[in-house]
């Protein structure tokens, strides 16, 4: 799966061809050559490749939890905050991986109680009480290890594996690598909720992917996609789009590397296809109630109904063949990083988890009553975690940002459910075994999708580029 961009030489003595691949085929039996090739450019955009070896899961859905939650509040319980709580952490404990960290800041017990849950006895506080429902089926993974305790950083190394982007997100490359099982809808949708989080769009780029791999946009209110309906009949769309790739193939024949030109050929065949497909998979009101009641859509919360509504949209999107799908959580208090609490720790949390746990743990519980948790890995996570610190002991008291130990989760698609994997020290301050990057996740899903990480590249630059870039290791002891 590794592509090359054409090359060409003005080099003195070379004799120019007379036509290039795209000229012959254009001029070629009435031009019938070309629009068969067209044709295969919009099919290859949509067409599942072959994996390099076979693959557990077929579909990821990504609840990316924007701002950092907090890993001491969630699923890593230490009772040694609680009891040390009010007293200074001290030079050993400060930390370049944490946004502030001074000796004289002063440890933070969490405000909610943890139980443990299911038959495996996996830790979960009460902060998600439906996620601790499917405590059998999730994996933690409690020592993750960040780069820099910055959102836009951290946002571009959880998306692009490099924390200065310029690199495609881990949805289009699977979508490069595996294409979508359904021609009329694209590999990779992002459910999102009417803002760019830190680091930008760049997080669902395809960068020098090609175009048809970047993220298509579904927003939770209101239409769920710009012109998704039709102004023109079907005859006058081809007629449009037939324009349209004739004025793009004659701008390819002139181009040495037309790799652009067909993406944004594939990216107008898919948009036309969307039109009958992407209304009938948002519409949530064909769902039958008790599935509605079960995400969490008949909520009086209208932040919760946005988000309840775009998790059943992503198990509607998997059963339809889209490979990858992210949602992202909606903002209640116009914060682009929705769990990035400084203050006020206890009040906001249990806000985004009041927004977010049920729809969570629904679509666990759906996609496995379905029979399609085996193929499909559900991965929560924020780009960091948060400090077992804080400035001062108070009701209003927050955590700051904290990339030392955090902590994710992962269900399904072959991932060994009930466990956790990795531990952090007594206070949750910094990794204590089995330390994790984003790189090692990366390895790990592309794996459970049948794609060998290192195996995965794309010609650019003068060299092969990867997801992974020179780093990552599959975390077999996660796979069932």
């Amino acid at each position: 799966m590794n592509a090359s961009p054409h090359s060409s030489c003005d080099c003195a003595g070379r004799i120019a061809s007379a036509f290039s691949r795209r000229g012959f085929l254009q001029q070629a039996s009435a031009g019938f050559g070309w629009l068969a090739l067209n044709g295969l450019f919009a099919r290859t955009a949509s067409a599942a490749s072959v994996p390099h070896f076979p693959a557990r899961a077929k579909n990821i859905i990504f609840c990316f939890m924007d701002g950092g939650p907090s890993h001491v509040d969630t699923f890593d319980p230490k009772p040694m905050l609680k009891k040390h709580e009010g007293k200074p952490i001290g030079e050993a404990a400060v930390s370049k991986r944490s946004q502030s960290s001074g000796a004289n800041r002063v440890w933070f017990g969490s405000p909610w109680e943890f139980r443990q849950r299911g038959q495996s006895g996996l830790w979960v506080s009460n902060l998600f009480p439906h996620i601790a429902q499917a405590a059998d089926q999730i994996c933690v993974v409690r020592s993750m290890v960040g780069e820099l305790p910055l959102h836009g950083q951290q946002n571009l190394l959880l998306h692009t594996g490099r924390i200065i982007g310029q690199a495609p997100s881990i949805g289009a490359w699977i979508s490069y690598g595996l294409g979508t099982e359904n021609r009329n809808l694209p590999g990779y949708v992002v459910l999102n909720n009417d803002w760019v989080p830190n680091g930008g769009l760049e997080n669902f780029g395809s960068s020098f992917l090609p175009a048809s791999h970047q993220a298509t946009m579904m927003r939770a209110k209101g239409v769920p996609v710009d012109n998704i309906a039709p102004a023109d009949t079907a005859a006058v769309q081809r007629r449009k789009l037939a324009l349209l790739s004739e004025q793009d193939t004659a701008f390819a024949a002139q181009s040495s590397d037309a790799k652009a030109i067909e993406g944004a050929i594939a990216n107008y065949e898919t948009a036309f296809l969307m039109q009958s497909h992407v209304p009938e998979i948002a519409d949530t009101s064909r769902e039958p109630e008790h599935i509605r009641r079960l995400y969490g859509l008949d909520s009086a919360d209208v932040h919760q109904r946005f988000y309840a509504t775009q998790a059943l949209r992503a198990r509607r999107l998997v059963e339809a063949g889209v490979r990858f799908v992210e949602i992202t959580c909606p903002s209640f208090d116009g914060n682009n990083s929705p769990w990035d609490q400084h203050d006020n720790l206890k009040t906001n949390h249990e806000k985004n988890a009041r927004i977010t746990d049920q729809s969570v743990a629904a679509l666990i519980i759906d996609l496995q009553q379905r029979g399609l948790l085996d193929e499909t890995i559900v991965l929560w996570a924020g780009e960091m975690g948060r400090t077992p610190h804080t400035g001062g002991v108070s009701a209003g008291s927050g955590r700051d940002h904290h990339v030392n130990g955090y902590s994710i989760f992962m269900a399904g698609g072959g991932i060994k459910g009930g466990t956790s994997y990795g531990e952090t020290d007594e206070f949750g301050n910094g990794v204590a075994s089995s330390p994790v990057d984003i790189h090692d996740i990366h390895a790990t899903i592309l794996h459970q999708m049948g794609l060998d990480h290192e195996r995965l590249t794309y010609r650019y630059s003068g060299r092969n580029f990867r997801l992974t870039d020179v780093h990552g290791h599959v975390i077999r002891e996660l796979l069932s």
